[in-house]
Parts: structure tokens; C-alpha cells; sequence
């Protein structure tokens, strides 16, 4: 073999080693050195990516005042609401535990908390659960001036139409079981046809204990009712359970506010 013939063997046997150490480099970090796909691209599974679906918009409903404390009695179903402040890990579980028993809960979020934690809005949402407007900051509501209560109100709303697409199906005046005159005129303007009440306070809030606050639920609901929650309390994660299966065993369902007043 010649001098010439010997280095261009060296050179091609140099070239299928390289090419060797990169294919199992690429074998072993996979994406690590494969190119980036692009924006436009689709995925692998051929299916376009899935576009995050816009949340329902706030209904009326003509047979009920606009200060709704409970739904039809004829129906056998319970609408348990919650304050949505509080420990994230703890509204995730208490999400996980009613979605377990098929329970769907509406969930009444305050702004700030969605602004902490936005990723919980689709998670309710993505649940099947309602998800409503408690204001931006959780205050008295009542007592402030009209300037004040409208920008509680918008502020949370503009945070729920940010993540969600939608303003929310429900609004609740924050530290209140009713709104003023006033505040249900701005949450009207708002965008929110009916201000959600309750007629079951369960006073979880109170910090009582789990079977305090199973027997106040209990004792109190019954067909059509719209009973107040809080998400941030464990004795309320701790309840829930055998408040699902006690209603279900008179057979009560808990439904989202929307489906109690359908």
C-alpha cells in the first residue's frame, strides 16, 4: 500500500470512531444533542399540541335572586364551596380527595393567592370544579368605598381572565356571608349576574377539630344547599371524606354550584 493509500484509510477509520463515540453519546443523553425542535413544530405523536381550553363565563339564572344562599330543594345535590386562600399543597389535596369520592366543589380564589400560586387555577379548573372571584386581597368588602370595592372586584377578575380566559363563574364578597347593595351592583358591572352566598356556614375557619366540622355540615345541609369551605385548614382536608361519604349514603351528590342551579 502506498503512503498515500495508508493516510486515507487512517483518515476514514479516524472518521467512523468519531462518528461511533457520537452515536452512543446520543444513545445515552438522548435529547442532550439532538437539535431543538422548533416553535412551529408539531410533537413526535403527530397531534397538535393541546391548547389550554378558556374557562366557563359567569350565567344567569332567572329563577334565582341575584343573592344566591341556596339552589332548588327538589334536587337531591349540595354545592360545597371553598375560600380559595391557603396552603397550595393543601387545596391540591383537598382537590385530589373530592375527585377521588366524584365530587365536584367550586372553588371562590382571591386574587392575590392565584397571583402566588397560578397554576392551581387550570388545576381546578382541569378537576371539572368551579372557579369564581373572592376578591383581590381578601378585606372587608362591605365596608370600603365604592372606588375600593370595584378594584377588589376587577383586580381578581383580571387575574382570573389572565390564566383562565374567563372572569370566573361566580363571585363571593370577601369577610361576609352577604354582599351591600353597593357591592353587588360593582360585581354586577363586573361582569357576575349573582353574588354567591351560602345557607351552611361549616365555621371550619374556627379551627374546631375534623369531626366538629363534619357534624356542623351534617347537621345543617340538605337537598339544594350551598355550604361555605375553606382551603388552608387540615382539619377541613380531614373532614371531607366522611362528609362525601355521609352525603352519598343520604343520597345527596355534591355538585358544582353551576350544576346545583342547572
Amino acid at each position: 500500500m502506498t503512503t498515500t493509500n495508508r493516510r486515507g484509510v487512517l483518515r476514514a477509520g479516524a472518521g467512523l470512531a468519531a462518528g461511533g463515540a457520537l452515536a452512543a453519546g446520543c444513545a445515552e443523553t438522548g435529547a442532550s444533542v439532538r437539535p431543538a425542535a422548533s416553535a412551529a413544530q408539531a410533537p413526535v405523536s403527530g397531534r397538535p399540541a393541546a391548547t389550554p381550553r378558556t374557562a366557563p363565563a359567569p350565567r344567569t339564572f332567572p329563577r334565582h335572586p341575584v343573592q344566591i344562599t341556596h339552589g332548588p330543594r327538589t334536587r337531591l345535590r349540595v354545592a360545597l364551596t371553598f375560600h380559595g386562600q391557603g396552603d397550595p399543597a393543601l387545596a391540591r389535596h383537598l382537590l385530589g380527595e373530592a375527585e377521588k369520592h366524584g365530587a365536584r366543589i367550586t372553588v371562590l380564589a382571591v386574587g392575590g393567592w392565584l397571583d402566588e400560586h397560578p397554576g392551581l387555577a387550570r388545576r381546578i379548573l382541569d378537576g371539572g370544579h368551579d372557579l369564581g372571584n373572592h376578591t383581590q386581597r381578601h378585606l372587608a368588602i362591605n365596608a370600603m368605598s365604592e372606588t375600593d370595592a370595584r378594584a377588589e372586584i376587577t383586580a381578581c377578575a383580571d387575574r382570573l381572565k389572565r390564566l383562565t380566559g374567563s372572569i370566573g363563574t361566580w363571585f363571593r364578597p370577601s369577610r361576609a356571608p352577604t354582599a351591600s347593595s353597593l357591592v353587588t351592583r360593582l360585581a354586577r358591572e363586573a361582569g357576575y349576574p349573582h353574588v354567591l352566598s351560602y345557607d351552611v356556614d361549616s365555621l371550619d375557619y374556627t379551627r374546631p377539630g375534623a369531626p366538629a366540622i363534619t357534624r356542623t355540615v351534617l347537621d345543617r345541609a340538605r337537598a339544594g344547599s350551598v355550604v361555605s369551605l375553606h382551603f388552608g385548614y387540615p382539619d377541613t382536608v380531614a373532614a371531607l371524606p366522611a362528609v362525601l361519604h355521609e352525603l352519598g349514603r343520604r343520597g345527596l351528590r355534591a355538585v358544582t354550584t353551576t350544576e346545583l342551579l342547572s
